[in-house]
């Protein structure tokens, strides 16, 4: 009786325990201190379920099509070394560009903190490529970088796949020491180009798995899939923000 007593107790601490989430309130701080400071584009609150979130919407002349661009793990949608220059630049190269902010947690967490809310960005890139389609974009590019690679292929997972025209990943594989990733993105199983691309100096987890990622990227079987390092880059593109604009541009022009 004193077992079974333990083990109800036991259940019910557990059901009592919530779900682990995302920092709202440090979101919400990131939005207030970028919104005022955006020069190029316009800010545009998306919905998440009940939560609205921030995203910045860029229109070139004559478009091409249009480019969801997730900034890496804890910055914004105008973070400087990547999502600033691609939705600014990509945009002089005629495509529209949507940067959006995707799921935070606070300044320590790690790789692994990051698992559980991995889904909270479906519904964000869902949302994304909703009003990116509202405003007449029939050929959407998905762009992300390190940890957003992660939500992303969280979303490929659940196949949802269907609404885009190729995908971008930038950093891909990235991650905390001693804790590797629990297994291989799928991209053998992606139905559209992909672009892998990483910096010369970058982290040794993604260039250890480059190989990997190349081999799963050719067994998909699309001939215009490639890799590209990017010489003197680190995972951050410190002062590298044109180069990583070149190679993404060139890929895209070619697509």
């Amino acid at each position: 009786m004193k077992l079974l007593s333990l083990v109800i107790l036991l259940c019910l601490m557990h059901l009592s325990v919530p779900a682990a989430a995302s920092d709202i309130a440090r979101e919400k701080r990131l939005a207030s201190q970028i919104v005022d400071s955006i020069i190029d584009g316009e800010p545009v609150f998306l919905k998440s379920g009940e939560h609205e979130f921030l995203s910045i919407y860029t229109e070139a002349d004559e478009p091409k099509g249009a480019v969801l661009i997730m900034h890496g793990r804890g910055f914004h949608p105008n973070w400087t070394d990547v999502a600033h220059p691609l939705r600014v630049g990509l945009v002089e190269q005629g495509w529209n560009t949507l940067s959006l902010q995707m799921p935070v947690l606070d300044k320590e967490a790690r790789f692994y903190d990051y698992l559980v809310i991995m889904d909270e960005a479906l519904p964000r890139i869902e949302a994304g490529i909703d009003y990116l389609k509202q405003q007449g974009s029939d050929k959407i590019i998905l762009i992300a970088h390190s940890c957003s690679v992660h939500m992303t292929m969280a979303w490929v997972d659940a196949k949802r796949m269907r609404d885009i025209d190729a995908f971008v990943g930038i950093g891909m594989g990235a991650v905390d020491y001693q804790q590797p990733m629990k297994r291989p993105f799928p991209l053998d199983k992606f139905t559209v180009p992909v672009l892998d691309v990483y910096g010369e100096e970058e982290y040794p987890a993604v260039i250890k798995g480059a190989a990997e990622r190349l081999a799963a990227i050719q067994k998909a079987g699309n001939p215009k899939s490639k890799q590209i390092t990017v010489p003197g880059a680190n995972h951050y593109f410190t002062d590298e923000g044109d180069a990583l604009l070149e190679v993404v541009g060139s890929w895209l022009q070619g697509l």
